[in-house]
């Protein structure tokens, strides 16, 4: 009985190794990968002024003229703080789950989502996805396709898009188009990838509505395709010359009758180092 207890205890200690160093491999990555992202901040960063949009449609001009103020350093790498609520369910059964969580916006380059849920947590980022119960068990893990790739690409664009705006001013790979008066569009491109994101507009220019065919196995089937997804900006307030949404719902299927916002954000804090 002896025997069996210490081969027991063995195992037990030689497994509680392994996902503590899993777990610090981890985390070794997401410093690695936020430190990198880190770094693309400019020193010098440029100023924001109208030359910059001269020749855009009437509606791109009015949402910079919104999000950006004259003379605002130009920084494309934003670090932000947030709470909320998190679903682990579906619209008919949402189980929302308060979540707090911080994150590196750096587009096109990546980001680093780093998530608490009650007894979960773990980090989303361009190349991977991975969480843990009670910060050791692993219970999503995948990442480092190009299915993957391409859906966390559709998700900092779009989050750029309000949370980072001086990152999608035009420039190579970067183009802005007016859809209608209320309605605009961006096209990014970037190391093989591409992203269109839409917004639609308030008469001052403030974006209400955010909206993309995202690539996504968030379906049935689990198979990756592209299918909708956007959702809700609110709560704008001015950052170091910035105008950003500090509430931000989202969901699969936006514009349908399947919408369904998992995702409610409330920003406590937006820093451009």
């Amino acid at each position: 009985m002896t025997y069996v207890i210490l081969i027991f205890v063995a195992f037990f200690l030689v497994v509680l190794a392994a996902l503590l160093l899993l777990r610090w491999s981890d985390q070794r990555d997401d410093a690695k990968e936020w430190t990198r992202l880190a770094a693309l901040q400019p020193d010098s960063p440029g100023h924001f002024d109208e030359s910059l949009i001269a020749g855009l449609p009437e509606p791109v001009q009015r949402f910079f003229r919104y999000a950006i103020a004259p003379g605002t350093p130009l920084y494309p790498v934003a670090e932000i703080t947030m709470n909320g609520d998190f679903s682990l369910g579906s619209k008919e059964k949402p189980d929302y789950q308060p979540m707090s969580a911080r994150q590196i916006l750096a587009a096109p380059q990546g980001f680093v989502w780093q998530l608490s849920l009650p007894g979960v947590s773990g980090s989303d980022a361009a190349h991977w996805t991975r969480f843990r119960l009670f910060g050791l068990l692993p219970v999503a893990r995948f990442g480092g396709t190009a299915d993957h790739t391409r859906a966390a690409f559709g998700r900092y664009i779009a989050e750029a898009v309000f949370w980072t705006p001086a990152a999608l001013l035009p420039g190579p790979g970067v183009h802005w188009e007016a859809l209608a008066e209320d309605r605009i569009r961006v096209t990014v491109t970037f190391d093989g990838l591409e992203q269109a994101v839409e917004l639609v507009l308030n008469p001052d220019g403030q974006p209400e509505q955010i909206f993309f065919m995202r690539w996504s196995d968030a379906n049935p089937q689990k198979e990756y395709r592209l299918q909708p997804f956007g959702g809700y900006l609110s709560d704008f307030r001015e950052v170091q010359g910035y105008r950003i949404p500090f509430h931000v719902e989202a969901g699969n299927m936006f514009g349908t009758d399947d919408y369904f916002a998992f995702y409610r954000a409330d920003i406590e804090s937006v820093m451009f180092r």
